[in-house]
């Protein structure tokens, strides 16, 4: 008999301390603006956008997330004087939705990352994908999930009754 092997891809995981007040805050703000026609919204896949891009103008309580993720990200690739720049997205999953398998190697990244705002209970795992490798997380409130940006990954279906809230992230070198 053959046994198989597992193989794991490399990520970085950490949380948010006073994740929760923050996620409130972010929950609240997002609920105030989501609804505006005016917000840039991309790639409509399984019958909803993935993408949903707000200001931090419009949610100023995303600051210490997008603090700490340039920290998590400078970790991950392990030069801790590094000055990165973020990119931003909120990916809204409703009951029902996935996110298709993807890879955010199109531009200049130099790390991707998750960062989840609202978990409901059955509500998908992140699944990472590299040739035979694969990583299954399951997402807790207040956790990022850093990776290298070639890496394909989707989102299993959201089997809660609520929706997940979730920030996507693309990390470069801060310009200027």
């Amino acid at each position: 008999m053959t046994r198989l092997q597992e193989y794991r891809l490399e990520c970085y995981v950490m949380e948010l301390a006073d994740a929760q007040a923050i996620n409130d805050a972010v929950c609240s703000q997002y609920q105030d603006v989501c609804d505006d026609p005016g917000l840039q919204r991309t790639h409509h896949f399984e019958g909803r956008y993935e993408n949903i891009y707000v200001g931090e103008d419009r949610i100023p309580a995303l600051k210490p997330v997008l603090q700490a993720a340039c920290q998590g990200a400078a970790r991950f690739l392990q030069q801790a004087e590094i000055n990165l720049s973020v990119g931003f997205w909120i990916n809204d999953m409703g009951p029902g939705d996935v996110t298709v398998s993807h890879s955010h190697d199109e531009d200049d990244e130099l790390v991707s990352a998750v960062y989840y705002v609202k978990v409901p209970e059955n509500s998908g795992d992140l699944v990472l994908t590299r040739g035979v490798a694969v990583t299954r997380i399951t997402a807790r409130q207040g956790m990022f999930v850093f990776f290298a940006p070639d890496v394909m990954h989707q989102v299993t279906e959201n089997k809660s009754g609520e929706t997940r809230l979730s920030i996507g992230m693309n990390f470069g070198i801060k310009s200027g």
